[in-house]
């Protein structure tokens, strides 16, 4: 009898690099929209407002995509427990990258305002839906293939798409800006940095395409344990881990919102800074995560992701205030310092998050309620920036007015992190049984 060999598993280094980039091109649309929110959005699109106004309502379109998340968490990640988290992640970056090219492709100039800002939130909501199954699939993407001892380490992974998207974005905002000079990035060199989105899908595409489909769905789909309804189901059998992991996420999702938006705009009309210095400062602090991530994630290996989590959180809640404290008074070296000091902290609840999330939920409904939980604290993130714009302008600029909208996160935060260490690891359960069975089916060495 002839029979067909099995197709080899995949590397958890490839799989590894496809859930890293995917994460990497939505950070990368994210942060070039923010920067674009903070500097172009309000004069293009929204001018009528008035300059306050402008700014509020350019700062609302981030928070545009960040509410309808929870719908594209819903629908994705009913997809990615019913078909698979591989080929739900192919629909998602797609999807993302198509929105974030057209929006380099908007028309300016005041014949086109109304149709701009429209197309503009049109846009901004289908990234949202796409964001809302991006993570929890990559998340998932990278655990299910790795092992116990490792799995910490690579639910980190996903999360470097985060400094490689603001270092991407971010750099190249600067090199423009110093190459182009302010008059023709307002013309024309904003579209640049939407634009180069296009190519990247298809590296992204091709990467996951590339890949398998990870142990556990294998598992499920084989034995027939696939949720008709993962959703409901997830928050019907483990309510409390949900409100458990929408706190483990505030951190670390809101810090990079207050920081590399709000603080951006802040950082210019309020405190006089130049967006050459901004823009410079943010990129060092991102360069950093390249070391900051991984290492949080090899510490979660040793302690356990929760403990990371919470490390950050305390960490962060300490420095909160001085960091605002300093920044009004800041010289760019001392700005720099503080975004680096600012950066590391909120860093370890980001890097374990995932690891933490992922060890709370069933795998049966996982990708569901890693995206649904994401969501929602990405939702209540996603307006910290006209939050804290609102407090400033209610406490007329008082320098603190960030450190306690920085502050209150890191406390819910620290909260949701002491309550995951206290709950059993299902996730972990499951992905260990599904790798079992993998060590059982393959073949023995001839």
């Amino acid at each position: 009898m002839i029979t067909t060999p099995a197709r080899p598993r995949t590397s958890t280094r490839r799989v590894a690099a496809a859930a890293t980039v995917g994460t990497a091109l939505e950070s990368y649309d994210f942060y070039t929209y923010s920067y674009f929110a903070a500097f172009f959005a309000g004069p293009f699109f929204f001018s009528a407002l008035g300059e306050a106004g402008a700014l509020l309502a350019s700062f609302a379109t981030i928070g545009i995509a960040f509410v309808v998340r929870p719908i594209g968490a819903i629908v994705f990640g009913h997809l990615g427990d019913r078909i698979g988290r591989r080929s739900t992640l192919l629909i998602t970056i797609a999807l993302m990258g198509v929105a974030t090219g057209l929006v380099g492709l908007l028309p300016t100039g005041e014949d086109w305002v109304l149709f701009g800002a429209v197309a503009l939130v049109v846009l901004r909501v289908v990234q949202g839906l796409s964001l809302g199954g991006e993570w929890g699939g990559a998340v998932l993407l990278a655990t299910e293939h790795a092992d116990a001892r490792r799995r910490p380490f690579f639910a980190s992974l996903p999360q470097l798409g985060s400094p490689i998207g603001s270092v991407a974005a971010g750099g190249l905002m600067l090199a423009m800006f110093f190459g182009l000079g302010p008059e023709a990035m307002a013309a024309w060199g904003w579209r640049i940095p939407f634009l180069i989105a296009i190519p990247l899908i298809a590296v992204s595409l091709y990467l996951r395409w590339s890949i398998d489909e990870t142990p556990v769905f294998k598992e499920l789909a084989a034995t027939g344990q696939r949720e008709k309804n993962p959703v409901w189901a997830a928050v019907r059998t483990q309510p409390a881990a949900f409100g458990v992991a929408i706190l483990v996420a505030l951190l670390g999702i809101g810090s990079y919102s207050l920081m590399n938006t709000y603080t951006m705009g802040y950082g210019v009309t309020a405190l006089g800074f130049d967006e050459m210095q901004l823009l410079t400062a943010a990129t060092i602090g991102g360069l950093l995560q390249f070391v900051t991530v991984p290492a949080f994630g090899w510490l979660a290996t040793r302690i356990g992701s929760a403990r990371v989590v919470a490390l950050g959180a305390i960490g962060t809640l300490l420095i909160a205030f001085p960091i605002y404290w300093l920044l009004g008074s800041a010289t760019f070296a001392v700005l720099v310092a503080l975004m680096v000091v600012g950066g590391i902290l909120p860093t370890a609840s980001w890097a374990a998050l995932g690891g933490t999330m992922q060890e709370l939920f069933r795998g049966r409904h996982a990708y569901s309620a890693l995206s649904v939980a994401y969501a929602i604290a990405a939702v209540l993130s996603g307006f910290i920036p006209s939050i804290t714009a609102w407090l400033g302008t209610a406490t007329d600029s008082a320098w603190w007015h960030p450190g306690l909208v920085l502050a209150l996160l890191s406390a819910l935060t620290l909260v949701g992190a002491l309550a995951a260490q206290r709950m059993r690891h299902l996730g972990d359960e499951d992905a260990d049984a599904a790798q079992a069975v993998v060590r059982e089916e393959a073949p023995a060495p001839v």
